[in-house]
């Protein structure tokens, strides 16, 4: 007689949720549980970075649990973060989001109690992990989606009931709100920083729009027989200024209209016209709204330095760009003739932090040559952080 095999636990085998209202439980301790709220307090008005940690090892002293964790949710998968008690060793680890007992906890988005998750969770078993019970509660904040879950693990002939799952709850539900305060504060910073940044850059740009308009002036005063030839050849190069500034503006608002595809030689031809007729090759790249502000701000500093240190300072000065892709960059040289030797300046000013971390913000490298004939400058692009 063929021998019939019993079908494979499912998820609802090992869950019992149900135990813990039928389990009596230990007087509660308010006053434990009142200065454990408060010390969470505590970290996060002192020490935010230390709000989680804590919130893991109180859940293990208030529920004298075997383990306890946080698992957050990213993506497809949970990752275990700080570990403590006999699991600590899986610190790190991840998990599937469909198939793990903290998936079931954020499907019910209630307190859920296992027992033997290994029997379903080949994963758990696979590791060696035995689980006598696991209580797992959301972690959540409101009108966001959900973080992850906050769980422990029993000691061997150890039953959690509804006072374990009271406690948990509590704990995970003042951090859920903790962290969105927490969330919000380094939104705050960030756009703080973000507005610093800006005004920064703003009040060197402007400076350094004047000190490009004096060296209009001079070189158009050198090149011009007249005063009706410098008046139009200085308005011409103040025009195609403007121009080139526009590529560079920031977007305020949100509400940006339908970007245009730009090619990378139009965005320099317009950054360097005001300085001088550059010298511009390689083949058509499409530039998303993003690149073009950054590839313009990059050019425009290289192009404002050169105008004030470089080979734009002397009428036979020149600027050559040309560019090239290999395996998915965009590998784009900068090069001065004709101008005055260079050499690397003492210390690194604020534009060229700018242009570093502008290049840094697309994933790109850049490397700056000081030679005899003039600067040379290697600017290597991954092309996907530049497409539209």
């Amino acid at each position: 007689m063929e021998s019939v095999q019993p079908p494979s636990p499912r998820a609802s085998d090992v869950i019992i949720t149900d135990e813990l209202m039928r389990r009596g439980g230990a007087m509660p301790d308010y006053l434990r549980e009142k200065k454990a709220i408060e010390e969470l307090v505590e970290r996060l008005m002192d020490r935010p970075s230390e709000l989680v940690p804590r919130l893991v090892g109180l859940a293990l002293e208030l529920c004298q649990a075997s383990s306890a964790g946080v698992s957050i949710l990213e993506g497809d998968r949970f990752r275990w973060l700080e570990l403590r008690g006999v699991l600590a060793v899986f610190e790190g680890e991840t998990t599937p989001r469909n198939f793990s007992p903290c998936g079931v906890c954020l499907d019910q988005n209630q307190a859920v109690l296992m027992e033997r998750p290994e029997r379903v969770y080949g994963w758990i078993a696979g590791a060696g992990i035995s689980v006598p019970e696991v209580l797992l509660v959301p972690l959540m904040m409101k009108d966001a989606a959900p973080l992850g879950t906050l769980w422990i693990v029993a000691h061997e002939n150890q039953k959690f009931d509804r006072g374990h799952a009271r406690v948990m709850s509590e704990l995970a539900d003042f951090t859920g709100r903790a962290l969105r305060t927490v969330l919000a504060d380094e939104r705050l910073k960030k756009a703080y920083d973000a507005q610093e940044t800006l005004a920064r850059e703003m009040s060197h740009r402007v400076k350094n729009f004047f000190g490009v308009i004096e060296g209009m002036i001079r070189t158009s005063a050198r090149s011009s027989r007249n005063k009706q030839e410098l008046v139009d050849s200085l308005l011409a190069r103040v025009q195609a200024l403007a121009a080139a500034n526009a590529l560079v503006r920031r977007a305020f608002s949100d509400a940006a209209p339908e970007e245009k595809k730009v090619d990378i030689g139009d965005v320099l031809a317009a950054v360097l016209r005001p300085y001088h007729e550059p010298v511009l090759s390689g083949p058509s790249v499409p530039l998303g709204e993003r690149a073009i502000n950054n590839i313009a701000l990059v050019f425009h500093e290289l192009a404002t330095n050169a105008a004030k240190y470089g080979s734009l300072t002397t009428d036979t000065g020149r600027v050559a760009v040309n560019w090239r892709l290999e395996e998915g960059v965009i590998a784009l040289t900068w090069t001065e003739t004709g101008g005055p030797a260079t050499t690397k300046p003492a210390r690194k000013g604020f534009g060229s932090a700018l242009v570093e971390n502008t290049v840094a913000s697309h994933g790109g490298t850049i490397a700056q040559d000081w030679t005899n004939t003039g600067l040379v400058v290697h600017l290597r692009l991954p092309l996907e952080a530049v497409s539209p």
